[in-house]
């Protein structure tokens, strides 16, 4: 006999719990050679359970013994077969949760009442979580089958250490494939979006294969589409790949599809390109196997009049016919017999396919592209923003997954700044991180000369594919002659070390909003333009996991403090530090008029030249202050700002420099109001996943987890992971907290302001003061002259609040960003401030 301890086992391969199981013993070697019969395991809380649940006549117990157990997995999938007409407000999909006792662990159902804990991220994976009260339920169509459903916990801390290799106490739980407990859906979907591939029913093992085309007919698609509808069989089609919509999930309650999938090919022959339509079972069948450039013989299809409600992308070489009449079908089964994956070596030079074409645009060449144009970029990923989710308008349940990024490609000082939506290519999307060669195809351009400041970034398509490092050996690309270009810049500048402070994750407020407050009414959908004071903490409130919104409040600014960064010191050096204006050796402080600030980018000094650009995506001008503007008066030192414009236009403006550094501006009207509010709202707190950080490739893994959305599998860390509030933070100001009084008197509510002020990041340099920063203005250092000595933070700050100070009294309307960042933590930050002069 072993002198191991024998481990418990899994129970027999059936999901009902009305047959308990032996508690495990254990044998023990003791000294001597005698053997004993050890003590034996702890006995399974989660058994215990059940053996309650099977004794009570209720069906539901509170269990004697509340232990803390362990969450492996959250899984979604939708909510089916229910009486909804019965059973009021039902969500539309519900929740498997997995739990471990540290003997066995449990796939259990989760009551819909708690799937508010799952909304706020307060439920997830990693955590210590306590069951008070469980239940039976039973799923009648099914022979014996019994679901253990959590109906009330207590969701505690996450925990540092999981154990992971624990067996399931029902072995059919952790056998493949992995399927949810209620309902006849197949599998599940992915935890915070439905476009992306989820689960074990996904193929990826498609290969190309050899096949002999002696006794094939191939009919060209121009030809078919004169003579299709005179048809009843169809000859083969020879076609490529050209584009790869992402997925659609159009799952409902009452349809009684398996696998409710939908995804567009456009592929093309010689003579023109079509759209061909896969359904249901069909997606995960083949969807990850099929890729653009990809040679398909189809030869059991069907043809039917193309998608009614589906506009066509614009095709990648604009000389190809486009046919909108017809589209084609892929029969079930859908398998090797009628459909074929080719690679081109295998074609006979007579059979003739349209070349994959890739459409690179350089950064430089970005300010010439209309509206709409479709495009495809490769560059160096210099920021990943953290992943946020936005509501659909179709469904309260269903959200699109996105976060900004930003790419460099050495044709310009400024990156393409894109709106990365899921492609349904969740390995790359939920892995991308700075510093990595990043292409991404099928791109749209948005834009708006009209705006100040101008609107200019990229967002995907339906049909838009992305790689990055590791993935670009053998796609079509990589001979484009642009790719080689920026393969060569790269190098050199990876080999000089140029390529630095790469910054991940934190606020990042865009796009910005107009300049008026009638283009930004005009520019948003919503139902309400304003939001009531007192309607703002369910807004708040109501927001899910990473959801993030934008709201309009009237108000009246009555606090403004200056909470330091802990690495922002009043020793920062030169090269840390920009200024605005040099500490005089004054006392008496005059204060800086608002209408200074208004439609101005304030010029940081460096040395006798500064940088200035009218947005985070304008041209930088380089403006040279003549010497008269330094004036003295007395013993005063002060300099001037000098504000630029796009068009050529500036203007003066004097800061006065004073020694004192004011942290804190309060208003009389505060002092008076502030004790008869009826509510005080607090949201003014700066987490620290809303600080973006300096990226460093050797703690690649734990940065990217931090900035990505919970998992829906518990995932063990590589060794002790560190704490994200040891990571560089790559805006060194601090922030605002600023109070904003409804004009009602009534509600106050606490917010956040987050300057980015960095000099070493474009990105986190676009706003420098509170006022000029609601015009978003981007102003950053070339060089600092070795004898210039910057203020640190604290002085910059004081800057700031004296000229929020001449907002005293002014009725304002504030522009929010809300989000919801998991785990009870609500981010409010002031994103821009319209004053009654600049709402119309």
């Amino acid at each position: 006999m072993s002198g191991e301890s024998v481990q418990p086992q899994a129970g027999p391969s059936h999901a009902g719990f009305d047959f308990p199981y032996p508690e495990p013993i254990r044998a023990a070697i003791v000294p001597g050679g005698v053997i004993r019969r050890a003590a034996p395991a702890p006995k399974s809380w989660i058994q215990k359970v059940l053996d309650q649940i099977i004794g009570s006549p209720r069906q539901w117990v509170t269990p004697s013994e509340v232990v803390p157990v362990t969450v492996l997995a959250v899984q979604r999938y939708l909510l089916e077969d229910e009486p909804r007409d019965i059973i009021p407000n039902l969500p539309l999909y519900c929740y498997d949760v997995t739990i471990s006792d540290g003997v066995y662990q449990e796939k259990c159902y989760l009551d819909p009442s708690l799937n508010f804990l799952i909304y706020q991220n307060i439920l997830k994976v990693g955590i210590e979580m306590r069951i008070s009260r469980v239940s039976c339920v039973y799923n009648e169509k099914r022979l014996g089958q019994g679901i253990l459903c959590i109906d009330n916990v207590h969701c505690g801390e996450t925990l540092d250490t999981v154990f992971v290799e624990i067996p399931f106490r029902n072995r059919a739980h952790g056998e493949k494939p992995d399927r949810p407990l209620r309902g006849v859906k197949s599998h599940y979907l992915a935890l915070w979006n439905n476009e992306d591939p989820y689960g074990d029913i996904w193929l990826t093992n498609k290969q190309p294969a050899e096949y002999n085309f002696s006794d094939t007919k191939i009919i060209a698609l121009s030809h078919l589409e004169t003579t299709w509808f005179n048809r009843r069989t169809f000859p083969a089609l020879l076609v490529r790949i050209l584009q790869k919509s992402k997925l659609r999930y159009y799952g409902k309650p009452d349809k009684k599809m398996i696998e409710p999938y939908q995804t567009f090919l456009e592929v093309a022959d010689s003579s023109g390109t079509v759209s061909v339509i896969m359904w249901n079972t069909l997606c995960p069948e083949w969807y990850k196997s099929l890729h653009v450039g990809l040679v398909l013989l189809l030869q059991d299809y069907s043809v039917k009049k193309s998608y009614p409600f589906r506009m066509p992308p614009l095709p990648a070489d604009p000389q190809i016919k486009v046919i909108t009449t017809m589209g084609i079908c892929s029969k079930l089964p859908f398998n090797r017999s009628n459909v074929l994956m080719l690679e081109d070596k295998q074609l006979h030079i007579s059979f003739k396919l349209e070349k994959l074409r890739c459409h690179f645009f350089k950064e430089s060449e970005l300010d010439d592209m209309p509206e709409n144009r479709i495009c495809d970029v490769i560059g160096l990923l210099v920021f990943v923003g953290r992943v946020q989710r936005s509501k659909k308008k179709e469904s309260r349940e269903d959200y699109w997954s996105y976060r900004w990024i930003h790419i460099i490609d050495g044709t310009s000082e400024l990156p393409f700044i894109v709106e990365l939506f899921s492609t349904s290519q969740p390995e790359i999307f939920e892995n991308i991180y700075p510093m990595s060669y990043f292409v991404c195809t099928q791109l749209k351009v948005v834009r708006n000369d009209t705006q100040t400041p101008k609107l200019l970034y990229l967002t995907t398509t339906n049909e838009s594919r992305v790689f990055m490092t590791g993935g670009h050996r053998g796609q079509p690309y990589t001979y484009e002659a642009k790719v080689k270009n920026f393969i060569q810049w790269i190098k050199t500048k990876t080999e000089s070390g140029e390529v630095k402070n790469t910054v991940i994750g934190g606020y990042y407020p865009y796009p910005p909003v107009p300049e008026t407050f009638t283009k930004y009414s005009s520019s948003v959908k919503v139902e309400s333009l304003l939001t009531a004071m007192n309607e703002v903490k369910k807004e708040i409130e109501d927001l899910q996991y990473r959801e993030q919104k934008r709201i309009a409040i009237q108000g009246i600014i009555t606090v403004v403090k200056f909470i330091p960064h802990s690495s922002a010191t009043e020793s920062a050096t030169a090269s840390e530090i920009p200024w605005i204006n040099r500490p005089s050796t004054s006392h008496d402080d005059e204060p800086m008029s608002f209408q200074s600030f208004q439609n101005a980018s304030i010029s940081l000094y460096t040395s006798n030249k500064v940088r200035v650009l009218q947005g985070p995506i304008a041209k930088p001008v380089i403006v040279t202050p003549p010497e008269a503007f330094l004036q003295a008066k007395g013993n005063r030192l002060f300099r001037p700002s000098i504000f630029q414009y796009r068009d050529g236009t500036s203007s003066v403006i004097q800061l006065k420099a004073r020694r004192t550094l004011n942290e804190r501006w309060e208003s009389p009207l505060w002092r008076e109001k502030r004790l008869g509010l009826i509510e005080h709202l607090h949201y003014s707190n700066v987490y620290p996943e809303s600080i973006p950080r300096k990226f460093i490739l050797e703690h690649k893994k734990f940065l990217i987890e931090q900035y990505n959305s919970q998992p829906a599998k518990y995932i063990p860390p590589e060794g002790k992971p560190p704490k994200l509030d040891d990571f560089q933070s790559a805006r060194s100001l601090g922030h605002f907290e600023v109070t904003i009084l409804g004009l009602n008197h009534e509600i106050a509510i606490d917010v956040a302001f987050l300057p980015m002020y960095s000099p070493e990041d474009l990105r986190t340099s676009q706003i420098d003061t509170l006022l000029t920063s609601m015009n978003y203005s981007c102003v950053y250092p070339q060089e600092v002259a070795n004898n210039d000595r910057l203020p640190g933070p604290r002085a910059v700050a004081s800057d700031i609040i004296k000229a929020a100070a001449e907002l005293d009294k002014v009725h304002i309307i504030g522009i929010l960003d809300i989000c919801n960042l998991g785990n009870n933590k609500m981010e409010v930050c002031l994103h821009k401030i319209y004053r009654p002069e600049n709402t119309y």
